[in-house]
């Protein structure tokens, strides 16, 4: 018999072994149970987080022969699900199967009646893939089906999906598999394998799936292959070049307390080794912008990366506004590294660059105890100079909350640059982490569907698909509401401009036309506000800090 991988041998044939997904295994059961089965349904969410899997769950469930207990795993239906062949229930692939006349052949089979259970169900997986015309066919029949037949669209790009096909469907968004419950899963399928593990081990597996239960297990199937009965983090590492979060939380340590030897030999030996430096950097990222999101919220539900103990040890005794510039540094030098023929010096470099910011920010400190007043008079009679053009960005600001102005649009996708697009996208993927958080929930609902339609260095413009929502998000910006939360996913502050779906089309014509014409404005200079006084006070502390009139 021919090997299984992991994730199909222990792919949940119940929703009781789904792992996580509680909010939508609940609901569906409560339907089935009041029998108040929808017609369509739209699953959206990151890849391998249970959207085919619920899909087959369900589908059985619905065709159960057993009224009281659903699904039986007994009965017909139930094993021919199980077993892959149940006539009723028809999987595509919509990737390969996407054209008209693919959907009509499919709209003609749907009037015939179930061979074997109660439902057809039709299971249609990255539905986004469809052409536009393979929609318009389909608008029809999902809109009235026969009584006999349900439609299930997986995706995981919903805002590619028709507007007019979301609105006939019930939508329900899966979210990433907390590591908390995927070190769960992991650790009854190493039992059941007899494999021994250690627990480092498994959590770094956890953190490289990203919260894809079935990465997770496909991660774990490689490290069994490479390391036989005995899992530990050695294995991971030698696979995967990353670092345990101790390792990385000492390098950060070695950064603070300037042992710079030890911190280059410390490079030289993950270079030698294979680490990925790239990644590294990113996990660094990472584990700092989480110690910020700690000081801020005092919540350790909100971090992913770290554990209560660790996310102390990380802050490696430096304030909020330090950790903040080591990401800053971080950051840029990740961007830099798309030039680089040696990644590993540029590493070396971004950190003794931070061992140095620190330096200047502790001769900083001493200079202002010692003279505040005379020290920082100057810089409030700059603030003084500079107000004028902060109070003209203002105003620019707040006149652009009903509304954008189709010419400055237009000068901001002339100043926006693929590369920022890229980079903000994949950081804009990580949005359902905060539909639920208590400080961000408000901004993440509103992009909730966006499209990200470009990205310029300090600023980027979205569609959304009504009007409200877009003078919503623009009302937020101009009084400076977004900036936080754009710092928190993306890690660098910019501004959003919102447009609607169909200013966006309109937009990109215009655009097409009058590049060809040499009609197109110069591009826009977008500067992100920064309160001068707070700065100040933030720097210094507002204990230090005597303002005269």
């Amino acid at each position: 018999m021919s090997y299984i991988t992991l994730y199909r041998k222990y792919r949940p044939a119940r929703f009781e072994d789904v792992v996580g997904q509680e909010h939508i295994v609940k609901t569906l059961q409560n339907a089935v149970k009041q029998n108040r089965i929808a017609h369509a349904y739209l699953f959206c969410g990151p890849r391998g987080t249970g959207k085919t899997t619920i899909s087959k769950i369900f589908a059985k469930m619905i065709n159960c022969e057993d009224e009281k207990h659903r699904p039986c795993d007994q009965c017909e239906n139930c094993l021919a699900v199980q077993q892959g062949n149940h006539p009723d229930i028809i999987e595509i692939d919509a990737a390969s199967n996407n054209g008209v006349n693919e959907v009509r052949d499919l709209i003609e089979k749907v009037k015939y009646a179930p061979l074997k259970g109660k439902y057809k169900v039709y299971i249609i997986d990255e539905v986004h893939m469809m052409s536009a015309g393979a929609f318009n066919a389909l608008l029809k029949t999902i809109e009235e089906p026969p009584a006999h037949v349900i439609f299930i669209f997986a995706t995981t790009e919903p805002q590619k999906v028709l507007p007019t096909i979301v609105s006939r469907c019930q939508r329900y968004d899966f979210t990433k598999v907390s590591i908390k419950d995927m070190t769960k899963r992991i650790r009854d399928v190493l039992l059941q394998e007899n494999i021994q593990y250690e627990e480092e081990a498994i959590r770094l597996v956890c953190q490289l799936a990203d919260g894809g239960m079935r990465d997770a297990l496909s991660i774990l199937d490689q490290v069994i292959a490479y390391s036989q009965n005995q899992i530990t983090v050695e294995d991971v590492h030698a696979i995967y070049g990353i670092l345990s979060v101790e390792e990385k939380i000492n390098l950060l340590k070695l950064v603070a307390d300037h042992k710079a030897t030890e911190c280059m030999e410390t490079v030289h030996r993950l270079v030698e080794k294979g680490i990925d430096i790239r990644r590294t950097t990113s996990d660094l990222i990472e584990i700092l912008k989480e110690t910020v999101i700690h000081d801020y919220s005092k919540d350790v539900h909100l971090l992913s990366v770290l554990n209560e103990e660790e996310v102390y040890e990380a802050k490696v005794s430096k304030t909020t506004k330090e950790r903040l510039q080591m990401i800053d540094e971080l950051m840029n030098t990740y961007e830099k590294y798309r030039f680089a023929s040696n990644v590993g010096s540029y590493f070396e470099v971004c950190l003794l660059n931070m061992m140095s910011m620190e330096e200047q920010s502790n001769v900083s400190r001493e200079t202002i105890q010692g003279n505040t007043h005379e020290s920082v008079q100057p810089v409030i009679q700059e603030q003084e100079k500079i107000k004028p053009e902060t109070e003209v960005i203002k105003e620019t600001s707040k006149n652009t909350v009903k509304g954008l102005d189709k010419e400055f649009v237009l000068s901001l996708l002339v100043g926006a640059q693929k590369a920022y697009r890229n980079e903000d996208e994949i950081k804009m993927k990580q949005l359902s982490n905060y539909y639920l958080n208590p400080n961000w929930a408000r901004f993440a609902n509103l992009l909730r569907d966006h499209i990200l339609v470009a990205s310029g260095e300090d600023y980027i413009v979205v569609a959304v698909n009504n009007q409200a929502v877009a003078n919503e998000i623009n009302e937020q910006d101009a009084q400076g509401a977004m900036i936080d939360f754009m710092y928190v996913l993306l890690l660098k502050k910019k501004k959003v401009f919102a447009i609607t779906e169909d200013e966006q089309r309109s937009l990109i014509q215009e655009f097409k036309k009058r590049h060809q014409e040499g009609t197109l404005p110069p591009a826009a200079s977008v500067q992100v506000e920064i309160d001068q006084l707070e700065l100040v006070k933030n720097l210094f502390g507002e204990e230090n800090i005597e303002i005269e009139e």
